[in-house]
């Protein structure tokens, strides 16, 4: 059965208010961006059109291709590029602010980041008062020097995912391993590497099985964890056009997120005139009891006996033991543990039932758990027990956040795994050594956390701020401040470059993805490569793209012939090279002007249910359900996003809830319960750390409570990750409230 056509004209049905664009709502405005867009880069107006009509987006990783994508017709444009456009295209700062870097401590990430782009590479060594101008050939020998004397084990590599191509990871992963190590890692693993382990175990592929469409004119998409309105809304107009369609959205989330119900879609004129209801029912499952939640569902399809046997039976394994689990499971432990009723989840095991074609669709909020792994195996178990595999319309879908993520897992930047997502072991060691013609190291790497524990002598950072993204800001900084030579690479000022050096501290000064000699690709969460041009404009005269940065130390290091080895004449030749080691990137070599892409593996993975697994069946694995237990007293805590872009706050209040950046989400009933008023001061605090905020109201599950990331990262305990991806538990946090600072 095909997809549902999306229905032509106006859907009456579907409207939020009559009130024109929404006026005197709680909701952003995204016009104003626009016009914010245009004053923001007044003084470049034309390289910044150059930027968005030709260069592909560098926000969050839908992959639009100048105004258009591969999945609707018309304009297609959202706020977080529009807000990330000055960083492409402002001048340099005054270097004379960083000679005592004093004075910049008080500055926020966003008064640091608007002083302008790195203009040339600085030193700062122990005991001076800030930083001097040094040469690009005296910062690279020192980097070489010191890097020749230190042991591989003692060396860590670190990139963001803001922007950062499939060009860099691959020749920055290279050089590392070239030099011996595999102690590299980047924000991709932060956010969905729980993902990509189950996926791999259970499917044999490690990213989403569908494309975009599919989600158009399906009969249900879910959100677990997962609040696209936020950190992806561009995708907002595909379930616009969804609803059109007549498919269902569900969200089982913790809080009744407001955008996620009604949504004002600005390049479609019913949608920008009257909104858009999206969600159609909200399941506010306890903080950490999405899993539960699940087995509870997968119990009531047993029981009511909604399965697909047929798929179950042709293309599965390991079901019976995932039956004899979940049916052994009492519907009083899974009504806890959720924090939902067995009445809710037959409700939603309904759904599914009803649902010929569906879509499961997670992020974050399921992931950044000690048990994210298991999670994520519950969601791919419900698909598989459904059928949702291997068609138009059904697939499982780990929502990525950022343009730069699911191409820095693939290109092999990670400290676990290989290029192509290979565990890194012996075989394939040996496998990639005679490709690249260089010993590689065959021992698993350090991840970034580990990394600020193991008495690292060098830390290179392209990109990213650990003061703003790990646990326990006080102690990253604490260990950053012990890493005797620091390397900062990036295009503007952070918080961690201000870290007083052990020894010394240097600054290289990045380009941005759009002045890439030869241009660059990146690839999107439906894993269609792009090719991103160089846009002509003004540049930074002595800004260097990172990957010839990585280059040109190993030739400093290295012999003449393995410096050789690690040596690309340009962007073209990386990809060249991608295509002969990762051979699902075959494709990636043909890539050269705007507009062109390709999808790997097509609109679907594991077609016709066949997975590429030993059996070519896809494996139900038994999870355990996480424990539960609260101290008396306590409240579960969650991070959420709110007008920011990754750790980049962008602004104070949140336009979508109106609630300021020391917001503490809670219940009313909960409000009532301790006897707080709207807007009073508390203090939450826990054995990590402590954090003042104002409380206010929001639908949210009770004897939870939510707070800004990264601000409440000082309640994240640093040393609770998931089990086989290591992934810091962000999301899973108790804190006791205070309405006096706690002594």
């Amino acid at each position: 059965m095909a997809l549902k056509p999306v229905k032509k004209g106006w859907s009456f049905e579907t409207w939020v208010s009559l009130r024109p664009f929404g006026l005197g709502m709680q909701k952003p405005n995204n016009f104003l961006e626009v016009f914010r867009a245009v004053f923001e880069n007044a003084d470049n107006l034309e390289y910044a059109w150059r930027i968005l009509r030709d260069g592909v987006c560098d926000g969050c990783a839908l992959g639009t291709s100048g105004l258009k994508d591969w999945t609707i017709e018309g304009i297609h444009l959202c706020n977080i590029r529009l807000r990330l456009l000055r960083l492409n295209t402002m001048g340099p700062l005054e270097a004379s602010s960083l000679k005592d870097v004093a004075q910049l401590r008080a500055k926020s990430s966003a008064e640091l980041r608007a002083l302008g782009r790195l203009p040339y590479p600085m030193r700062r060594r122990r005991g001076e008062a800030g930083f001097t101008r040094i040469s690009w050939d005296e910062a690279l020998d020192r980097i070489a020097w010191k890097l020749c004397k230190t042991p591989p084990d003692k060396m860590g590599f670190y990139l963001t995912s803001r922007g950062t191509p499939n060009e860099t990871y691959y020749v920055a992963q290279k050089a590392v391993r070239a030099l011996g190590s595999n102690n590299i890692d980047n924000a991709a693993r932060i956010c969905h590497s729980p993902s990509t382990v189950a996926l791999k175990a259970a499917l044999g592929v490690a990213a989403t099985t569908i494309s975009y469409r599919d989600l158009i004119g399906t009969d249900l998409v879910v959100f677990f964890g997962s609040n696209p309105a936020v950190n992806q809304p561009v995708m907002m107009k595909y379930l616009y056009y969804a609803k059109k369609a007549g498919t269902q959205v569900v969200c089982v989330n913790p809080y009744q997120e407001p955008a996620m119900q009604h949504y004002w879609i600005p390049s479609d004129l019913e949608s920008a005139l009257f909104g858009s209801k999206i969600t159609d029912r909200f399941f506010l499952v306890q903080p950490g009891g999405d899993s539960a939640f699940i087995a509870g569902v997968l119990k009531h399809l047993i029981e009511q006996d909604w399965l697909h046997h047929s798929f179950i039976a042709e293309h599965s394994e390991g079901f019976e033991q995932v039956r004899a689990q979940v049916v052994g499971t009492s519907w009083e432990q899974l009504e806890q543990l959720s924090g939902l009723s067995k009445a809710e989840m037959l409700e939603f095991a309904l759904l599914l039932y009803k649902a010929e074609k569906a879509v499961l669709v997670w992020s974050m909020g399921i992931t950044q758990h000690r048990s994210g792994e298991d999670t994520v195996q519950n969601i791919i178990n419900l698909g598989l027990a459904r059928g949702y595999l291997g068609r138009e319309g059904c697939g499982l879908m780990p929502i990525r956040g950022h343009s730069g993520v699911q191409g820095g897992a693939e290109m092999g930047a990670y400290a676990s795994v290989f290029p192509g997502g290979l565990p890194i072991n012996a075989e394939n060691a040996a496998a990639l050594e005679k490709l690249w013609g260089f010993p590689v190291p065959s021992q698993p790497g350090l991840t970034v956390t580990e990394m600020l524990e193991g008495g690292l002598e060098v830390l290179w950072s392209v990109g990213g701020n650990f003061l703003e993204t790990l646990p326990s800001p006080a102690l990253a900084e604490a260990r950053l401040a012990q890493v005797p030579l620091r390397i900062h690479q990036d295009i503007v000022l952070s918080s961690q470059m201000l870290v007083e050096p052990a020894e010394e501290v240097i600054l290289l000064p990045a380009t941005t993805r759009y002045e890439i000699p030869g241009g660059c690709t990146e690839t999107s969460t439906e894993r269609r490569v792009i090719f991103s041009p160089e846009i002509p404009g003004p540049r930074i005269a002595e800004a260097r793209w990172e990957g010839q940065v990585f280059q040109d130390v190993v030739a400093r290091m290295c012999s003449p012939e393995l410096a050789e080895k690690v040596r690309f004449a340009d962007t073209a030749a990386v990809r060249a090279e991608i295509a002969r080691v990762v051979p699902l990137y075959d494709g990636i070599q043909h890539l050269r002007s705007k507009g062109d892409a390709f999808q790997y593996g097509g609109p679907q993975l594991c077609p016709g249910g066949v997975c590429p697994t030993p059996s070519g069946r896809a494996r139900f694995l038994p999870v355990v359900l996480p424990e539960s237990s609260l101290p008396a007293g306590a409240y579960r805590l969650v991070t959420r996003r709110g007008k920011q872009f990754n750790s980049m706050v962008l602004e104070h209040t949140d336009p979508i809830n109106g609630a300021p950046r020391d917001a503490v989400l809670m219940n009313p009933s909960d409000l009532q319960k301790l006897g707080l008023q709207p807007g009073q001061q508390v203090w939450l605090q826990n054995p990590s750390g402590t954090l003042a905020g104002r409380v206010f109201a929001a639908k949210l599950r009770p004897g939870s409570i939510q707070v800004h990331w990264p601000e409440g990262n000082v309640l994240v305990d640093p040393a609770l990750r998931s089990s086989q991806a290591k992934i810091p538990a962000y999301k899973e946090v108790y804190v006791y409230i205070h309405t006096q600072p706690p002594s």
